[in-house]
């Protein structure tokens, strides 16, 4: 789970006030100035928006690496039945649901992000500057 700090950095990282990042992250101010406080539980729904446009963000910078299942040299059986393959959506692994990783479909939120945490792939994008 991302702690009020990284929601803070990450905040900053995306160039957005707290209104915008209400705005667009479809939530109250209070509730933002809640989350940077750690009043509240940041949601998981959150979270994942956050992560995906410092994600988008620096895919356009240029600076996000390649796909997933190259760095973490996936076997082909394993691809296959991956969903991240079958859409071609390697450089977001970490958002969706059902991938294969450690050779077992990750499915809660929660336990597939204490993996993503932990992983090379997850690391290279989401390196501790931005959150």
């Amino acid at each position: 789970m991302i702690s009020k700090k990284e929601f803070t950095k990450a905040r900053h990282y995306l160039g957005k006030t707290q209104k915008q990042m209400s705005e667009l992250l479809g939530t109250s101010l209070k509730a933002v100035q809640s989350f940077e406080q750690g009043w509240r539980e940041i949601p998981a729904h959150v979270e994942r928006q956050l992560l995906f446009f410092i994600a988008i963000k620096k895919s356009k910078k240029g600076s996000a690496p390649s796909v997933c299942w190259e760095i973490k040299n996936c076997p082909s059986e394993q691809k296959k039945n991956c969903p991240t393959w079958e859409f071609q959506l390697g450089h977001l692994c970490w958002f969706v649901n059902g991938t294969i990783c450690q050779g077992k479909v990750q499915k809660d939120w929660h336990r597939k992000m204490k993996l993503c945490r932990k992983c090379a792939y997850f690391e290279s994008i989401f390196d501790g500057k931005d959150i």
